[in-house]
């Protein structure tokens, strides 16, 4: 029986979120959270991770699904899939060996950051649309006192510059970079090395609270504040967008008691594999009341906040743009382009703190009721000079749909390569598959000097095959995508992980001329055959192989052989742990997850009955992402537990 079982049943906690709600809770706010009871499981399975993984932390052993399978019930368990089923469609992916492992919670705190995008520490694109989630994982019962994971409730749609911003090269995005700069994350606010008091500690008095409170409070950005996530009890699951603000917190309990109970939290990166399209529109959302959860009035966002949270509520549901704001449709011409030349005005907003009103604008300027006149303006705005506008543009373009296709294509050509990578970023986001997109992407992943545009293509490739699946426009074309990204792991390369060739911290590290983009720390499990070296192009590539191989082999029958035969070689070769744990998931979809056809297929006859063999080949296996393509946790206690 988990400790604290007793006092978990008189917990008063958070709201937790319902799933009729689900959607539209997640595109406003950014963050929802399942109760245990939702899961659909026995809490004896939450007892049975805590008391296991409190003793394999007592003795400094590594933590990890393998060592506590009970985890892989909680993933996989009814009420997790149906949550993420309506967030991110079916069949979503686990990114493998990217922190999916225990955290705790003690004397201090992280500063804010969003979360890198994908493979950890790596910078990517960040989707607007909902293509990446994270999921928390809560053993035990969470009081607010035992340092609940700090979020900001509505900030995932806003964020700062990357491009020439040396303080977000690096995948996470940062609130108050001179938190980390000034020493004060390397400080104890709590426990025996404190210089603070106990009432300061309790009462969030801290210079530590303030300067977190004031981080949020500074940005002026609408309805954000500062929200722990607790309390919780035991067997929760917070579910928030990659692009949410948060931060570790730090505990305010009595520190001798950490030792006897500790706060642990599991976490993972999922991923959309998966599109499904609806022509059946949900109705308009009604923000007009208060969150339930943080208690905040969503009646005081303006249209600026509002219009960006009807689209992605409806492209959640749908797989589509919503059509134009209704109060659009009394509008005249001419009060139509005095709106839009307005709006255009209104993108081109300066400082951080309009982040907000640029998208704002560029989201209303996507659902005016006239594509062509928003294509126009928003594929102006996308040659600007500063990245925040570009940004908006970018977003805004993809919110129209298919018809920003020839801007996004026009835009891959250009000689700035920041505009380049929006360009093909926005194909994955927005366009259909067709033989000039699928050259235009697949040029710039062969061709473009830029490790960050070829890292972007590919991305994009999976997207657009994602999506052709799921409106059979352009179905034809995957097995193209297919090929492609597998031809490219024959010539792109693992290169030293940037912290280690740099010898400096993975917040530190800076372009090189080899590399324009932060590719991440480098991990090896401490195995002679791994080696911390990273490639943003090939985890991107094998990302998008993932997401191709999610549909079965029908869909890519042509290029099946060579991707079965690719995929093998990265497991037996690659020095890049993270590439392996992509294309064992790759492999394990094509052997378990099926074609819709029902027609069958020798080579993945035969992989069905090598696959276990080519698995336990590997050193190491990522069962956190295998338990989601196919793989029975009956199948993952055959292997060998010592490896």
């Amino acid at each position: 029986m988990n400790h604290l079982e007793e006092s978990d049943s008189n917990l008063e906690t958070l709201n937790y979120s319902t799933i009729e709600t689900l959607v539209q809770d997640f595109a406003s706010r950014g963050l929802v959270v399942l109760p245990p009871e939702s899961l659909g499981i026995p809490s004896e399975v939450h007892d049975s991770v805590y008391n296991l993984e409190k003793k394999i932390h007592g003795a400094k052993l590594p933590v990890t699904p393998k060592a506590i399978p009970d985890v892989l019930e909680v993933i996989n368990s009814p009420g997790v899939i149906e949550a993420c089923n309506k967030l991110i469609g079916k069949n979503w992916a686990i990114v493998p060996f990217t922190h999916n492992a225990s955290f705790t919670s003690g004397a201090r705190d992280q500063h804010w950051h969003k979360d890198d995008n994908g493979p950890y520490n790596g910078r990517k694109q960040r989707h607007h649309q909902a293509v990446q989630i994270e999921m928390l994982y809560y053993p035990q019962t969470v009081r607010e006192d035992m340092g609940p994971t700090a979020t900001v409730p509505y900030s995932h749609y806003w964020t700062f510059n990357h491009e020439e911003n040396h303080d977000n090269f690096a995948g996470a995005d940062h609130l108050d970079f001179n938190y980390q700069l000034s020493g004060m994350e390397r400080e104890s606010i709590s426990g025996k090395d404190s210089k603070y008091t106990k009432e300061d500690i309790v009462n969030r008095r801290t210079a530590h609270d303030s300067r977190m409170r004031n981080a949020v409070t500074d940005t002026t950005w609408p309805l954000v504040h500062q929200l722990e996530a607790g309390p919780l009890r035991a067997g929760s699951i917070v579910f928030y967008s990659h692009n949410t603000f948060h931060r570790g917190n730090h505990r305010r309990d009595d520190w001798q008691t950490w030792a006897d109970n500790p706060r642990f939290m599991w976490r993972f990166y999922l991923y959309r594999t998966t599109d499904s399209v609806s022509q059946e529109p949900p109705t308009e959302p009604n923000w007009n009341h208060i969150d339930p959860m943080t208690q905040v009035d969503l009646s005081q966002a303006t249209d600026d906040v509002t219009t960006v949270w009807r689209y992605h509520n409806y492209w959640i549901q749908t797989g589509q743009a919503p059509p134009p704001r209704p109060e659009t449709a009394t509008l005249s011409a001419t009060e139509r382009e005095q709106e839009a030349k307005d709006l255009f005005q209104q993108l081109h907003k300066k400082n951080d703190e309009a982040e907000p009103d640029r998208m704002g604008a560029a989201y209303k300027l996507a659902s005016i009721g006239d594509s062509e006149l928003a294509v126009k303006l928003l594929g102006k705005a996308l040659y600007y000079d500063r990245e925040n506008g570009r940004r908006a543009a970018t977003y805004g373009l993809i919110a129209v749909g298919p018809d920003a296709t020839d801007t996004f294509l026009e835009a891959t050509k250009s000689p700035l390569k920041w505009v380049r990578k929006a360009g093909v970023y926005g194909l994955g986001d927005a366009s259909p598959l067709t033989e000039e997109v699928l050259k235009t992407t697949v040029s710039r992943l062969q061709d473009d000097p830029s490790v960050y545009v070829r890292s972007v293509a590919a991305g994009t490739l999976g997207c657009l095959g994602r999506r052709a699946v799921a409106t059979r426009v352009g179905n034809s074309l995957v097995s193209k995508c297919l090929s492609a990204l597998v031809e490219s792991l024959s010539y792109e390369e693992n290169r030293l992980c940037m912290n280690e060739a740099q010898g400096r911290s993975i917040k530190f590290v800076r372009p090189t001329d080899d590399c324009d983009v932060c590719e991440g720390g480098g991990i090896d499990f401490g195995l002679a055959r791994f080696e911390k070296v990273r490639s943003a192009v090939r985890e991107n590539v094998l990302w998008s192989i993932v997401i191709l191989c999610s549909h079965g082999a029908g869909i890519i029958a042509s290029e099946l052989q060579s991707t079965i035969s690719v995929l093998r070689e990265v497991i037996r070769t690659d020095k890049n742990v993270i590439c392996v744990g992509f294309a064992q998931d790759a492999l394990s979809r094509l052997a378990n997850l099926g074609s819709e056809s029902g027609a069958t297929h020798p080579p993945i006859d035969n992989l069905q009955n090598d696959l276990l063999e080519i698995l336990d080949a590997s050193p190491v296996q990522s069962w956190e992402a295998l338990v989601r393509s196919g793989l029975g946790a009956e199948t993952v206690a055959k292997f060998d537990q010592s490896k």
